[in-house]
């Protein structure tokens, strides 16, 4: 369609795909330097939810480092970093019990002193307003569809605010074919597996000599609890039951706020039963006695889940493409045994707006800004994913209590020594669809039905989301061969998709008979977790942008 479709064009200096905390602090950055050097600087931030924030889900306990060399005086500003951690704990769960470890010499990077509990979501919120007010121009609703290219191959910039396409993929009566937003340079900054950072790093090959990244998904509640079972700081990590040992992932809890429990689940995507559910596991851990204790006479007010990068430093792809960068998650920041990526994400974000205001400075567009990689590897990011780049690996080579124990030793070494490891840089090897075993080798799974005080379906939970879909636009969710969920991933791994997603996406139907299965795709029911782009063992399903306000609406998330 673009090809035959006529766009108005905006220029700017910086164009930034994502309003996340690595795009927004990178806007911010960017208005700062210009203010210091009594200069001038465009910057447009496109965001694909209704508002922003409105797509913005994490735990979250939040490392301030980040914050705190963005905005010094973030206090004095009212950032909404609500809740100081007072408490670490860590637990083992058995079927019914529980072993409190918390008293075992946790490395000082794994315990939260210092940090605070609160809603990335919000957050993110009041950066918006933060760089509205230095003159920085958000766009919410505005879905980046498509990369744009200058004549020599570099990236020009993107289309957004693309409406109005029917189902049939013909232009309706309320048809948009949005604008081109050009720029010296485009910060790619849309979070987990992203539409556009994908294609950009197929085409500039910035994978190559990579590990691939690794993924886990997060699934997440917001409850709100009576006082009696309320710690406000108070951070619960679980590993354990309901896993077994061979399947990797743990749980979160924090106290925080108005006497709200932030509780969630994170399974590693590289799982190998296909039967696995892990909506289901999340909703059968909460029953656990341990667990629900916490939870008693309160109220599920929130929910979603999101995919996390797992790779590491290992898997990082390279950070530069002609005209532009990937920042935070688009990169794969996050440092898995501490379960943050927050604090790296508006580094990152500080980092290229710096290497490209000097470029801008100097004269120069659309070309590779390689002073970011070169910052990038003297920071403090690189150091702190490459001092835990074999927790991953070490945790999935021997499964979760065996992992655990090697990797934080491995990584406390590495910490000790500058980087060094006795193991070197271990290797992922596969990606997370290829871990997909066959449906034939492993025993289905019958889950306990939602009792609906600690645990429920997926419907409801989506209902909790605030997510909507137009429906009469194509479906978001892409099948390279529609034959394939049928044909091939039915009789060799259960169809796992129905499983695998966390919001009743994807479904099997049968006949009368219970013959002549069909593959049903409710795209209006998704949360926009990748998690169908990244575990799909026929890697069949390509997660595309919908059109902008689409998708969850996120409240204190």
């Amino acid at each position: 369609m673009s090809a035959d479709v006529e766009r108005e064009a905006m220029e700017y200096d910086v164009v930034i795909v994502g309003a996340g905390p690595a795009g927004l602090s990178a806007a911010i950055r960017l208005k700062q330097l210009a203010a210091e050097a009594g200069a001038e600087i465009n910057v447009a931030v496109l965001e694909k939810g209704s508002e922003v924030g409105a797509h913005i889900l994490s735990g979250a306990v939040i490392d301030p480092s980040g914050i705190n060399e963005l905005l010094p005086d973030w206090k004095a500003l009212g950032v909404p970093l609500e809740t100081k951690v007072t408490r670490d704990k860590f637990v083992m769960l058995g079927p019914q019990g529980e072993l409190d470890i918390s008293f075992l010499p946790f490395p000082k990077w794994m315990l939260n002193h210092g940090n605070y509990i609160a809603s990335l979501g919000n957050v993110c919120r009041w950066l918006g307003q933060h760089a509205e007010s230095l003159g920085v121009e958000i766009y919410p609703g505005m879905a980046a569809s498509e990369v744009v290219y200058n004549e020599d191959g570099s990236v020009k910039g993107v289309v957004a605010g693309v409406f109005g396409i029917g189902k049939d993929g013909e232009p309706t009566g309320d048809f948009q074919p949005g604008i081109e937003l050009h720029a010296k340079y485009t910060f790619i900054s849309e979070g987990v597996r992203g539409s556009l950072s994908k294609q950009i790093q197929a085409k500039f090959g910035l994978t190559e000599g990579r590990e691939p990244q690794k993924f886990g998904i997060g699934i997440k509640e917001l409850w709100q609890v009576p006082d009696a079972v309320f710690e406000p700081g108070l951070t619960q990590h679980t590993f354990g039951w309901p896993l077994d040992n061979a399947t990797g992932g743990g749980s979160f809890m924090y106290h925080f706020g108005d006497n709200y429990v932030a509780i969630g689940f994170v399974l590693h995507l590289n799982y190998k039963n296909p039967w696995l559910s892990p909506f289901d596991e999340f909703q059968r851990f909460k029953t656990h006695p341990t667990i629900r204790a916490y939870l008693e006479g309160g109220k599920r007010i929130s929910y979603g889940a999101r995919a996390i990068t797992e790779g590491g430093a290992q898997s990082l792809p390279q950070l530069y493409f002609p005209g532009g960068v990937l920042l935070g998650c688009s990169a794969g920041m996050v440092n898995v045994p501490r379960i943050k990526g927050s604090h790296n994400a508006v580094k990152s974000g500080i980092l290229a707006a710096e290497a490209a205001f000097a470029a801008i400075s100097e004269g120069r567009s659309g070309d590779a800004l390689t002073s970011y990689e070169d910052a990038y590897k003297t920071s403090s990011i690189h150091k702190e994913l490459w001092n835990v780049r074999n927790f991953k690996p070490l945790w999935s080579k021997f499964g979760t209590i065996p992992g655990l124990v090697l990797g934080g030793v491995d990584a406390m070494i590495a910490t000790l020594l500058g980087g060094w490891s006795p193991w070197g840089t271990l290797k992922h090897g596969k990606t997370d669809a290829e871990s997909t075993g066959l449906a034939k080798d492993y025993k289905p799974i019958v889950y306990p039905k939602p009792d609906n005080e600690f645990s429920f379906d997926k419907l409801s939970s989506v209902f909790l989301s605030a997510t909507n879909h137009d429906e009469n636009q194509p479906a978001h969710l892409r099948l390279k061969d529609p034959t394939v969920p049928i044909s091939v991933n039915l009789p060799r791994f259960g169809e796992p998709a129905r499983l695998y997603c966390p919001a009743g996406v994807y479904e099997v139907l049968y006949d009368e008979a219970g013959q002549n299965p069909k593959f049903q795709i409710n795209f209006q029911n998704c949360v926009h977790c990748k998690t169908c782009d990244i575990k799909d063992p026929s890697q069949n399903i390509v997660w595309t942008t919908p059109q902008g306000g689409d998708g969850p609406n996120y409240p204190n998330m």
